[in-house]
């Protein structure tokens, strides 16, 4: 192991150590990356004494004497090294839980009390930093196993594990999303007997680790995980209601869970965009509300995409997500995640691109691969059409783009123009002027040109009886 540990930052801090009289061990990710070939500068080291103290020492012996940040309550210190290797130092400890909160009650402990209190066996891996054995790797629970078998499970009780930190329960599911690993079956179990456990969790430390599911490259695993063992129905009930088939008069509808999940894996496959991929996952959040049943027709969900941009703030400030401009760029793409898909299957009118452009704005490429990830028919010829239907309508957006100048569209005429060219009988006359303006360039029937807008402005005026100043 010792080839791994050719930093210098290690052997500074093996003398930091000695000077101190006391062992330390790099623990963890950095361990476990080693084995999964993925190249890491976090490295958490945990000492048999002080963190804190190894921290101040190993700054001290560094040449540019970096700053420590240090959690006296916590007994942990990080400092970040010139050519940014982010080490975080702990004493070693022991933990016990109390049943209502996931805050252990901590105690100084020895290096197998740390271990033990890791969650997975893939995560327990240390290697000594000791003058003694430097490089030797400390495997108690034979994690080196599990990463050659892609096998995560707990070193102890894994019921024990998640009932004491139901965050577990998430970073597990995490872990089997982001390296392709399987989760043994005793493990697996224990997700659902402690589901209901993650209720202590806050929601903030939920979304944070759904956010690193959803940025796996095959976020679908994850999410059939949390809904095969319960958790989802507890922090994501609206994606759970999407789940089922309800049949009537020989008339079914596509479970709608499984159809976002592909739809959610499609978009992976072109962004890697966190808001993007969550436009995905809500498209369709509305269904199950706008479900109803026409007899002779079948299922119909009208107006889901405008009762599902509705909900997404709400869904976004129960799960603790930014209630920014992130949200509305998100609610804006579920409002206008048909749009496209329409206007590929029939002839497309230099208007109704314009519409497109302008209500999407920036967003609009965008939107685009939201639509193009959610063509999920199992017929191949319909998919195909629907494609290339979408590549048309996309060059078609290009070239009225470019030929109208509506990137980023703003009227050529502000209201500050018809009060001073327009004798107003009511403020209200400002908006619908505006307003007809504005659908006259969109039908194309004046140019997006402000001498052109104003002229049309005055016609416009005219014809609402009212006299140009």
């Amino acid at each position: 192991m010792k080839q791994h540990l050719n930093h210098p930052i290690f052997k500074t801090v093996q003398q930091a150590a000695h000077n101190l009289g006391i062992e330390c061990y790099a623990i963890g990710g950095f361990v476990r990356d080693i084995f999964l070939d993925r190249e890491s500068k976090d490295v958490d080291i945990v000492a048999i004494g002080s963190g804190i103290a190894l921290a101040k020492e190993v700054a001290k012996l560094l040449p540019n004497k970096p700053d420590v940040s240090y959690f006296k309550n916590f007994g942990t210190a990080m400092l970040k090294t010139k050519d940014h290797w982010d080490i975080e130092f702990v004493g070693a400890r022991k933990e016990s839980y109390n049943r209502n909160s996931r805050k252990p009650i901590v105690e100084d402990g020895t290096l197998e009390d740390d271990q033990n209190r890791r969650d997975f066996t893939i995560n327990a891996l240390a290697i000594s930093l000791n003058k003694e054995n430097y490089g030797e790797l400390l495997d108690p629970f034979n994690g080196i196993k599990d990463l050659e078998a892609k096998i995560i499970r707990t070193p102890l009780d894994p019921d024990i594990t998640f009932s004491d930190d139901p965050l577990r329960m998430m970073r597990c599911i995490r872990f089997a999303t982001q390296l392709g690993f399987t989760i043994e079956n005793e493990t697996y179990l224990a997700l659902s007997r402690n589901a209901e456990r993650i209720k202590i969790v806050s929601m903030e430390r939920i979304s944070d680790e759904l956010n690193k599911i959803i940025l796996a490259n095959t976020p679908s695993t994850g999410f059939i995980h949390l809904f095969d063992t319960g958790i989802l129905h507890i922090i994501f009930p609206e994606m759970v209601a999407l789940q089922g088939v309800e049949i009537r008069d020989g008339k079914g509808h596509k479970d709608n869970f499984y159809h976002t999940l592909q739809v959610l894996d499609n978009i992976c496959k072109d962004t890697n965009d966190l808001w993007l991929r969550w436009a995905a996952i809500l498209h369709d959040i509305a269904k199950p509300a706008t479900k109803r049943f026409e007899k002779g027709h079948g299922w119909t969900f009208h107006g889901h995409e405008d009762k599902g941009s509705r909900m997404v703030k709400k869904i976004f400030g129960r799960m603790k997500l930014p209630l920014n401009e992130k949200m509305k760029y998100v609610e804006k793409l579920v409002l206008l995640h048909l749009r496209p898909i329409v206007l590929s299957k029939e002839i497309v009118t230099d208007s109704a691109i314009r519409r497109l452009i302008v209500d999407a704005g920036e967003d609009v490429d965008d939107l685009l691969t939201l639509c193009k990830a959610d063509i999920t028919s199992k017929n191949e010829v319909k998919v195909k059409k629907y494609l290339a239907n979408l590549v048309l309508v996309g060059e078609k957006i290009v070239d009225v783009t470019e030929r109208d100048n509506l990137r980023n569209f703003q009227p050529p005429i502000t209201g500050f123009d018809i009060i001073d060219a327009i004798d107003l009988d009511h403020k209200t006359q400002i908006g619908e002027i505006k307003g007809i303006v504005r659908e006259a360039i969109l039908d194309g029937e004046i140019k997006n040109d402000r001498d052109e807008a104003l002229t049309f402005m005055k016609k416009t005026a005219e014809k609402m009886g009212l006299k140009s100043k």
